[in-house]
């Protein structure tokens, strides 16, 4: 309850989540801080805060319940289904569609196990498994990463436009390039193409948060915009998909990793996963 008022620093949201009424997790907290002897959380009309107090005593309640999901795990690992949680940090567009069917093996394969996802930036993914707060990584680019790492799959990138097919077009056009946020070395990566191809920075430009949006306006004849081939799994008449080169007239690509701690591993529900992985980038 105290890590996820810390999370929320909202009551409403907090008894939502914890599925009871306001006013009973208010009276909760109220016998806490009285059993503690001092305030954890100032209460107002904007939220909750925590006093200086109340930081070491939420401190106090993570160390708990980590400790507490890892005695559940190890329990679980004296039965013979594969139980506890999986717990993922995956970049958003893997989870967005290359991780999807894989999940779906796995949870019809092993119905008690539970899955904790969470989509993010490399740098995200990797503070994430940095601070142990998930079993395993899977990350774009080339990570400097010391533990265990295992190459998943290398996707070109791909002009997509509804009405350019070459890239020589590209130098006149009055069209937007439509732009996604995303980590910091794909962006570099398109920059560096760019101006080795133009020189120039392109003449209109939109710039989107997600990827899925960025693709959905390409599609729709807003604009061009530069997607890997692992966005563009389904073939659409309504675009031209022409691949980008490099300075040897190779498929510009981007990798992705798997990545993580050997120690997680020994987990029943993270070999099951590793295992199912396995099997899918042998098929491909």
């Amino acid at each position: 309850m105290l890590v996820i008022l810390s999370e929320e620093m909202n009551m409403r949201k907090a008894a939502e989540r914890l599925f009871v009424s306001q006013p009973g997790l208010s009276q909760r907290l109220q016998s806490i801080e009285k059993a503690w002897g001092t305030k954890i959380f100032i209460r107002s009309q904007k939220g909750l805060a925590l006093t200086p107090a109340g930081e070491r005593v939420i401190e106090y309640a993570k160390e708990i319940v980590k400790k507490e999901e890892r005695v559940k795990e190890e329990i679980s690992e004296l039965e013979g289904e594969v139980h506890g949680t999986l717990k993922l940090a995956v970049a958003s567009i893997i989870g967005q569609h290359w991780l999807p069917p894989i999940l779906k093996k796995y949870v019809n394969k092993h119905p008690h196990a539970k899955i904790s996802l969470v989509t993010g930036w490399s740098s995200e993914i990797l503070r994430s498994l940095y601070e142990d707060h998930v079993h395993i990584g899977i990350i774009r680019g080339n990570p400097d990463w010391k533990g265990y790492k295992q190459h998943l799959l290398t996707d070109s990138l791909y002009l997509v436009d509804t009405e350019i097919q070459d890239i020589a077009q590209l130098q006149n056009t009055e069209r937007p390039f439509i732009q996604f946020k995303s980590d910091s070395t794909y962006y570099q990566e398109i920059q560096d193409w760019w101006y080795r191809q133009f020189k120039q920075s392109p003449k209109r430009t939109i710039i989107v948060d997600q990827i899925e949006t960025c693709k959905q306006m390409a599609f729709n004849g807003i604009g061009y915009a530069i997607l890997p081939g692992v966005t563009l799994q389904d073939e659409d008449d309504r675009i031209y998909k022409v691949p980008l080169l490099d300075v040897d007239g190779q498929p510009l690509a981007r990798d992705t990793w798997l990545i993580g701690y050997e120690n997680f591993f020994e987990l029943k529900q993270v070999s099951a996963f590793l295992d199912m992985i396995q099997e899918n980038v042998q098929t491909k």
